[in-house]
């Protein structure tokens, strides 16, 4: 499955990673490439979770990238 993640540092330089389908499934990192592999470790206990529930698993997004000459 594939979910947008949005990265942003925040005030303290630490990298902060949200995923907007999954409210509350949030991480962080010292770096970019550390937020990212603790917030698929957060998206997989997220799902067990809802799957623990019975509780429905947002769809995987599917997305293109266009790029525009300016």
């Amino acid at each position: 499955m594939k979910y947008r993640v949005i990265i942003e540092r925040d005030e303290e330089g630490m990298f902060v990673a949200e995923v907007p389908a999954l409210p509350g499934c949030i991480s962080q990192g010292e770096t970019r490439a550390e937020a990212l592999r603790n917030i698929q470790e957060a998206i997989e206990v997220y799902i067990e979770n809802l799957k623990a529930h019975n509780e429905p698993i947002p769809p995987s997004i599917e997305e293109e990238i266009v790029e525009v000459a300016m």
